[in-house]
């Protein structure tokens, strides 16, 4: 005769509450395992090489990858130790757009929206920034604000590891935008845009 054992809901429950813990015992026992084995360290003392470490010495002019910064224009703002007066790639308005955002994020606090240098931490007390407006800084070439936002500029600090490399270009292309604002007329406004401009006076 065959028996049938029935086995209340609570033996089931307990069953399963333990079943967890088995699991983390045995995860905890593998990687413990893996912790241990025997390994090296990067350098670590070894008379595996000849030079007495666990890994080989990197060659010579080893760069890490995505890392290499071979252009200086784009990646100094300088070409030849001197100041760039250009863009390493074509500004187009996705550029600009982007470079206005990330003006407001950064730049604004301090140089306020349209670049007069009277931001919102000015008005706390901080000291102010030159004008974008101001002759010396139209004038400025690319280079030279491409290197202030990465290397910082009296009292402002770098902004090097905030911003990357294509930003502070878009950056730098809105500023240029925001100078034209002051100093535009209308003959720089394309032809086909001039008409809806007009109509707006």
């Amino acid at each position: 005769m065959r028996s049938t054992y029935h086995h209340s809901p609570n033996v089931w429950i307990r069953a399963l509450a333990v079943l967890p813990l088995f699991a983390l015992a045995v995860g905890c026992e593998l990687r413990q395992a893996m912790y241990d084995q025997p390994k090296y360290r990067p350098l670590q003392e070894s008379s595996f090489f000849e030079n007495g470490m666990a890994s080989r010495p990197l060659i010579e002019g080893t760069v890490a990858r995505g890392l290499l910064e071979d252009d200086p224009h784009l990646f100094e703002g300088r070409v030849d130790g001197v100041f760039v007066d250009s863009f390493p790639f074509d500004v187009t308005a996705e550029v600009i757009n982007r470079g206005q955002q990330r003006y407001n994020i950064f730049c604004a606090p301090c140089h306020d929206a349209a670049g007069n240098g009277n931001g919102i931490i000015v008005r706390r007390g901080f000291k102010p920034p030159t004008s974008f407006h101001d002759q010396r800084l139209v004038d400025s070439p690319e280079g030279y604000y491409y290197n202030v936002i990465k290397n910082g500029f009296g009292v402002m600090m770098d902004y090097s590891a905030q911003i990357p490399v294509h930003d502070r270009w878009a950056i730098i292309a809105y500023i240029r935008a925001l100078q034209l604002t002051q100093r535009a007329t209308i003959d720089d406004v394309p032809e086909n845009l001039r008409a809806d401009l007009q109509g707006q006076r």
